[in-house]
């Protein structure tokens, strides 16, 4: 009921994930309201009847609201509601594109924490030359601890395996300098951590080294991921400005630009976060995925495909039978 296009999209991507994936979808949220949308909806789309159900939820949890007010006060917002269908096992995963921190927060409250893991993190599938890789944290973790970074990158680890089948994923560290001497304590302490974890670890990246990153995951603190998420969609869109100013300019680079225009189109494509559908919430103890705010039915509809795979995949019990205990750091010889 949060999210900036309003309930209508959010049924509408889920109602296309139940009819092209063959799921079973809880939508939560006033009934009333709900089923006018989704009688609408199933109109279009009728594969997807006898697959729709709905879960009555009277309070709407908005984006300022306080996330430790809905966790503990609005026990019957949708968050909320739908999360207990996790917890009472009437539901396998859930799919938010709500308030984000009171999606954290109403997670670690209801479903608690995945054991051995201090703090849940926030993992997003970003885009590079090599591949895809996955940024995490983005957000949830301002303030970090190296056991925390080494705990993300664990489970970062567990998800590129689980849903992208990569076999040891290489793990690198954000950084300013590639060598292991170079960045903040936190991050000088990380690598020592990581150096000795039994994960593939492939040493410091620098931020120039990102689009061309080779690492299946890279590991930062919530504040540096948040930053760079956002500067690199402001820089997509600078990109997009200037072709566009400069395309207008001529009439040969228009015909230029039409010609081009699959390669733009394969761009957009590989860059759209709605092909990824939503950022899962790893460390607690059930799937949990956050979708962005201004998603469109096409992102609700694969953050629902990659919550299910989630399940499918154990995504959560490979997490949980982790060594998540950091080992011990060889002291050098005075």
């Amino acid at each position: 009921m949060g999210a900036d296009r309003g309930p209508e999209e959010i049924i509408r991507g889920a109602i296309q994930a139940a009819a092209s994936e063959s799921l079973e979808v809880v939508l939560v949220g006033p009934q009333a309201q709900v089923e006018a949308i989704v009688d609408a909806e199933l109109r279009k789309t009728p594969a997807a009847r006898g697959r729709v159900s709905i879960a009555n939820a009277t309070e709407i949890v908005g984006m300022t609201d306080q996330p430790s007010v809905v966790a503990r006060g609005k026990r019957n917002s949708s968050i909320v509601v739908g999360l207990n269908l996790i917890k009472s096992g009437a539901a396998d995963a859930f799919v938010s594109a709500g308030n984000s921190g009171a999606v954290m927060a109403a997670a670690l409250f209801t479903l608690g924490r995945i054991k051995g893991i201090e703090r849940p993190a926030i993992g997003t599938i970003f885009p590079t030359l090599s591949g895809k890789t996955l940024l995490i944290d983005m957000g949830a973790n301002v303030d970090c601890k190296p056991v925390w970074l080494l705990q993300f990158a664990q489970m970062g680890a567990a998800y590129m395996e689980r849903l992208f089948a990569i076999q040891r994923p290489r793990v690198a560290l954000l950084s300013n300098g590639e060598e292991e001497s170079k960045g903040s304590q936190l991050t000088q302490d990380s690598y020592k951590l990581l150096k000795t974890s039994g994960l593939n670890f492939v040493g410091n990246l620098e931020g120039k080294d990102i689009p061309r990153c080779t690492a299946h995951v890279l590991v930062t603190d919530g504040f540096t991921g948040n930053v760079m998420v956002k500067l690199s969609e402001g820089v997509g869109e600078l990109i997009v400005g200037f072709l566009k100013e400069a395309i207008g300019r001529h009439w040969y680079l228009k015909l230029g630009a039409l010609l081009l225009s699959p390669a733009f189109h394969e761009i957009a494509r590989r860059v759209d976060y709605a092909e990824y559908g939503g950022a899962p919430l790893l460390g607690v103890n059930g799937v949990v995925v956050i979708a962005h705010g201004r998603s469109s039915a096409k992102a609700i509809k694969n953050a629902v495909r990659i919550a299910a795979q989630a399940y499918n995949e154990g995504l959560v019990p490979a997490i949980s039978g982790q060594d998540l205990s950091p080992q011990p750091i060889e002291q050098a010889a005075p």
